[in-house]
């Protein structure tokens, strides 16, 4: 019996390859990051509900800050390890720039939707600075870029609230 190779990933550390893909969801084929995205809305919907109030918006903040502060040096093992500069596996990234976008949002579907929506078009689009964070080395250009989208996102999101996106909820 035969032993498959191991791939150029699986030298990447355990700890490393389970934050990275965010417990195997980069693995979820077509559109991995928006896969990583959704299931950002989910669990942070679920959470937020259990939380008091007034610890929502902190709460968000420091997991914000905390999956962006692992995420980057996960995100670096696991591109070193594959040989790749941004593996499309890799979606803490979209983790990090998810829950900014929805910082102080009110908790409905509505909301969560817009944020998802706004969130994912910054990451695609890329709108200065985006795009040059990117260019950042190994993980840290793999997360804040998104991180940086988010942020857009964020911006956006506010916005709308201000102007009348709470009449939806």
């Amino acid at each position: 019996m035969t032993q498959a190779a191991p791939t150029s990933e699986s030298r990447a550390p355990l700890w490393a390859t389970a934050i990275a893909t965010f417990l195997g969801i980069g693995r979820m084929h077509r559109g991995p990051g928006t896969w990583g995205s959704v299931a950002t809305v989910l669990l942070w919907g679920a959470a937020s509900y259990a939380l008091p109030v007034g610890w929502r918006v902190p709460t968000n903040i420091a997991l914000a800050i905390l999956i962006t502060l692992i995420g980057i040096p996960a995100a670096t093992q696991v591109a070193r390890a594959s040989g790749l500069k941004d593996p499309q596996f890799v979606v803490i990234d979209e983790v990090a720039g998810q829950l900014i976008a929805l910082i102080a949002v009110p908790l409905a579907w509505q909301t969560f939707l817009a944020g998802l929506i706004l969130f994912r078009a910054f990451d695609i689009l890329k709108p200065p600075p985006v795009r040059q964070l990117e260019k950042l080395p190994e993980g840290t250009g793999i997360v804040l870029d998104d991180v940086a989208a988010g942020i857009y996102a964020l911006i956006c999101m506010q916005l709308l609230l201000r102007l009348g996106l709470r009449n939806l909820v």
